[in-house]
């Protein structure tokens, strides 16, 4: 579904990739780790547009979007939930819902997707007409990947969904993003928390300065010392 393949990137002579390449199969989930500064977030930006490789290709479904408008590439189906969430303060729960339909013109379908993320997160069925500000964050990050659920990807990017919540919103968020991907939605993941992205996961890579280091199962990762001891807090 999604390859990257020799991609660089740049923030003016900072070199944040480096000829980075991998992939993710559908109905797959798969994770990228790795350290602060190591260049996830700005993978998954040059996936979606939001930075641009300098140079290799990122392709869709077998077709080369690398130079492709954001909205364009959200068109084919790609939704990100980006780090901090980055939702509408000012407007409310439903309100950023029906931002996430903007593209879509086919009312029966918005309404049934809004339905679903009701019934994947039920207080915000309950706070639908409050100010998003007002939410928790852990409700603001249930609404993040709510609003990126109603664009209807068929793959979803989604950059430090834990960041910042309890361990038990976590596990909430965690067990919610597997029934997403149930149901046929794609996920790729950046996440610090690796421990808690490679048991979600099947596949993952782990990216150091920039360069994919280490690629396998995640089971396998699990195993491996240096990751334990690396990305894991383990001895």
């Amino acid at each position: 579904m999604l390859s990257l393949e020799g991609v660089h990137a740049e923030y003016g002579k900072i070199k944040a990739l480096n000829g980075i390449g991998l992939t993710v199969e559908e109905g797959e989930i798969a994770t990228l780790i790795g350290a602060n500064g190591a260049g996830k977030s700005t993978t998954l930006k040059t996936i979606v547009g939001w930075a641009r490789a300098s140079r290799g290709t990122v392709k869709l479904n077998g077709e080369d979007v690398t130079h492709l408008a954001t909205h364009k590439i959200v068109a084919r189906g790609v939704a990100l939930v980006p780090e901090g969430r980055e939702i509408f303060g000012d407007m409310t729960v439903l309100e950023n819902l029906e931002m996430g339909a903007f593209l879509r013109r086919d009312k029966a379908g918005i309404t049934r997707d809004m339905d679903l993320v009701f019934s994947l997160f039920p207080i915000l069925a309950n706070r639908r007409k409050q100010k998003s500000k007002s939410l928790s964050g852990g409700e603001q990050q249930m609404l993040a990947i709510s609003r990126a659920l109603m664009t209807k990807p068929s793959l979803m990017l989604l950059d430090e969904p834990s960041l910042g919540l309890a361990p038990m919103l976590v596990k909430t968020i965690f067990e919610t993003l597997r029934e997403i991907n149930r149901q046929g939605v794609t996920l790729f993941l950046v996440e610090q928390n690796a421990h808690m992205a490679l048991k979600l996961a099947r596949k993952g890579y782990v990216l150091e300065k920039g360069t994919i280091a280490s690629c396998n199962d995640c089971q396998a990762l699990l195993a491996d010392e240096t990751i334990q001891k690396t990305y894991l807090g383990m001895d």
